[in-house]
C-alpha cells in the first residue's frame, strides 16, 4: 500500500510549520526524511498518524483515507516512560490496543503477534524483563517491535538509530531492509547522513516542504543540500556526503 501525503499545510500554535508537503512512500521503499533541526520531521510523522490535524491537504494510503492499525510508529526511545512498571512482552502488546480495543482481553493472535515481533528483533530471551533494566539498544529494539506488533502496511520511524552502538545500528538495519523486501513502505527520520545515502532507497529532503527527493545517486548537486539546511559550501556537511570540491560524481560513490 502505498503512503501518499499531497499538498499538507500544518499550522502549530499559530505558526506555520509545514507548507506544501508532497510525498509517497510506495510498498518495499525505504525512505528516509532528512533536514536541519526544526524543519518539521517529527510533525509531518504525527500528522501522517493523525494526531495532528492538516490545515490543508491529506494524508492517504492508496485511495483510501488511513485506517487504524495500518501504520506503526517508532518513536524516539526519550518519548517512552522507561520507569513505568511493565514488561518487555506487555510493552510490546501495547502495540496491539489498537486491535484489541480497550478494556478487552488480548487473544491468541495477539500474543503470536507479539512473539514473533519479538523474535525479529532478537529480544524473546528478554520477554519477561521490566523494560527500565534495558540497555539503550534493547529499549530501541522494543520499541520496534511494539509498532510491527500491529503488522502495519506502513513503519514510521523517528530517529530510530541514536545513542545506538554500532551492533545495534547493523541489525536494525538488516531488519528495516528485510521488511521493506517483504512489501512494508517505511519512512525513517535520520541525522544520520551518510548511513542513510548507503541504505535507503530514496532520501527526502524537507525544510518547512520537500525540497528535493529521489534515489541517492541524484541528489548529488550540492546546491540541494545548502538550500535545504542553510549551509555554505565549505560546510562539512557536504564534505561527509562528498559533495565538496573534489566530490565524486555521484554519492553511491562515497558508500
Amino acid at each position: 500500500m502505498t503512503l501518499r501525503i499531497s499538498d499538507v499545510d500544518v499550522d502549530l500554535g499559530g505558526r506555520p510549520v509545514l507548507r506544501g508537503v508532497n510525498l509517497e512512500v510506495d510498498p518495499g521503499e525505504l525512505v528516509a526524511l532528512i533536514g536541519p533541526n526544526g524543519a518539521g520531521k517529527t510533525t509531518l510523522l504525527r500528522t501522517i498518524m493523525g494526531l495532528l490535524t492538516p490545515r490543508s491537504g491529506g494524508v492517504r494510503i492508496d485511495d483510501a483515507a488511513v485506517r487504524r492499525g495500518s501504520i506503526g510508529y517508532v518513536p524516539q526511545r526519550h518519548e517512552f516512560a522507561w520507569d513505568f512498571p511493565i514488561s518487555v512482552e506487555d510493552t510490546v502488546m501495547t502495540g496491539r490496543v489498537r486491535r484489541i480495543g480497550w478494556l478487552r482481553r488480548a487473544g491468541v493472535a495477539d500474543y503470536a503477534a507479539v512473539a514473533e515481533a519479538l523474535d525479529r528483533v532478537h529480544m524473546s530471551q528478554l520477554a519477561k524483563r521490566p523494560v527500565g533494566e534495558l540497555s539503550g539498544g534493547q529499549r530501541q529494539r522494543v520499541l520496534v517491535a511494539r509498532a510491527l506488533a500491529l503488522d502495519p502496511s506502513v513503519l514510521l520511524l523517528d530517529e530510530p538509530f541514536t545513542g545506538l552502538d554500532m551492533p545495534t545500528q547493523e541489525l536494525l538495519t538488516d531488519l528495516f531492509r528485510q521488511l521493506a523486501s517483504e512489501g512494508h513502505g517505511l519512512l525513517m527520520t535520520t541525522h544520520d547522513l551518510v548511513a542513510a545515502v548507503h541504505t535507503c532507497d530514496r532520501i527526502a529532503l524537507i525544510n518547512r516542504t520537500i525540497t528535493a527527493a529521489g534515489p541517492p545517486a541524484e541528489l548529488n548537486d550540492p546546491e540541494l543540500w545548502m538550500s535545504t539546511f542553510g549551509i555554505r559550501a565549505t560546510s562539512p556537511l557536504l564534505k561527509s556526503l562528498g559533495l565538496g570540491p573534489t566530490a565524486p560524481e555521484t554519492l553511491e560513490e562515497v558508500v
